[in-house]
């Protein structure tokens, strides 16, 4: 028997219900039983910690977010899969720089979310390729009355803001951690790219009220037509090409984020992977599942059921994915071609409280960017100094918040 816990909601638990029933009538000899577990990800991975920090070898597999495979990898509670894959394992860079650690592989890509422009159509010919376009373009629009916004992203005080902010930080060449591992939030990159989105709140680009706003808020006010621009997820896309009560349908369309000044666009990296439980009783029967879980064919099932994007360059190119995808697989190939996984670290969970309130701080005037990103950045180091991992500076005790 191989336990899987999985989502017990919407269409991604019907695609998967009906996947592990054709797994167990090809494989007769492996009962595949599910484990329900909440679909908010802060309460999954408390609950994947409680089972894992107890040495329980149930349940086999686990789902996890993109960012725990490093944490709980270091924490020795996944198997290692390396040689399982092959030297041709047909995946996306970035999906698998997210799921290794200290150079060895302890997740295999299920699906992926990737960051991505929103642009209407009908109020500009082409998206804009660089920063300085987008904030352009967004001021004419709001200056002419097209539109109320002229840009909106999450900018409320979680991970949704962290992401947005790695996008614009690696548009302008920067990065969380470098190589070394060390902290360069507050690099001159990291500095420019919070004064972008300071600067967007307070010329009235981005409304103010967005440093309250999620996934859904942003969704909405482009979606009524009041926004030029929007950075979400793909999962808005056929709420708003399909709803009845969508003023933008057939309006829209998405690219990558606009490159800053160092030419490079970036989409923060998302999405779930499958690993196995380091004390499962079955790793082997585990590995049979994820293989199937993973295939193709599986892939395309889960992108039309439940618009799931495949981490598979090669299926892009398929006329059955095409066909079951909501968004142009083009459209999609090239924001995914600019994925960037956030730092392969056990402790982001801790690095990424702390950038949040600095972030949060400096976007609502409380401090300078500069200012928010060096105390942010002291602070990340010594997150890192507890953990005794690279890029932390000895210092005495100090609250993360």
């Amino acid at each position: 028997m191989v336990t899987f816990p999985g989502s017990a909601v919407g269409a991604e638990a019907e695609v998967l219900a009906a996947q592990l029933q054709s797994f167990m009538q090809a494989n007769p000899d492996i009962r595949v039983v599910q484990r329900v577990t909440p679909d908010a990800a802060d309460q999954r991975h408390q609950l994947y910690v409680q089972w894992l920090n107890a040495w329980a070898p149930d349940p086999d597999i686990l789902q996890l977010d993109v960012i725990w495979a490093p944490e709980f990898a270091a924490a020795g509670w996944l198997l290692p899969l390396d040689g399982r894959l092959g030297d041709d394992a047909d995946f996306f860079p970035a999906t698998m720089e997210a799921n290794t650690w200290q150079g060895q592989l302890y997740a295999v890509p299920w699906f992926l979310d990737v960051g991505m422009l929103y642009w209407r159509t009908d109020l500009l010919d082409a998206a804009p390729a660089t920063l300085s376009e987008l904030k352009a373009a967004a001021a004419e629009a709001r200056a002419s009355g097209q539109v109320s916004y002229g840009w909106v992203w999450q900018g409320a005080r979680y991970e949704g803001l962290v992401t947005v902010f790695l996008e614009l930080l690696a548009s302008h060449g920067g990065s969380m951690l470098d190589r070394n591992g060390d902290v360069a939030v507050d690099s001159p990159a990291g500095v420019r790219a919070l004064t972008d989105l300071c600067d967007a709140v307070e010329q009235g680009l981005s409304p103010r009220e967005s440093l309250t706003w999620h996934e859904e808020e942003t969704r909405f006010a482009f979606q009524m037509g009041r926004a030029l621009f929007m950075r979400n997820w793909p999962y808005a896309y056929a709420l708003m090409e399909r709803g009845d009560d969508s003023r933008v349908a057939g309006r829209f369309d998405v690219a990558p984020m606009p490159a800053g000044e160092q030419g490079r666009s970036a989409a923060t990296l998302g999405g779930a992977q499958l690993a196995i439980n380091a004390r499962s009783d079955v790793p082997e029967e585990a590995w049979r599942l994820i293989e199937f879980l993973t295939h193709p064919d599986r892939m395309i099932e889960r992108a039309r059921a439940a618009g799931n994007l495949p981490p598979r360059p090669s299926l892009y190119e398929r006329d059955e994915l095409r066909a079951a995808l909501p968004m142009p697989a083009e459209s999609i190939q090239r924001v995914v071609e600019h994925a960037v996984a956030r730092p392969a670290t056990p402790v982001y969970t801790q690095l990424s409280l702390i950038l949040q309130l600095s972030l949060h701080r400096a976007l609502s005037g409380q401090q300078e960017p500069e200012a928010a990103l060096s105390d942010a950045a002291r602070k990340m180091r010594r997150a890192l100094a507890r953990f005794g991992l690279p890029g932390s500076e000895p210092a005495a005790p100090e609250s993360a918040l």
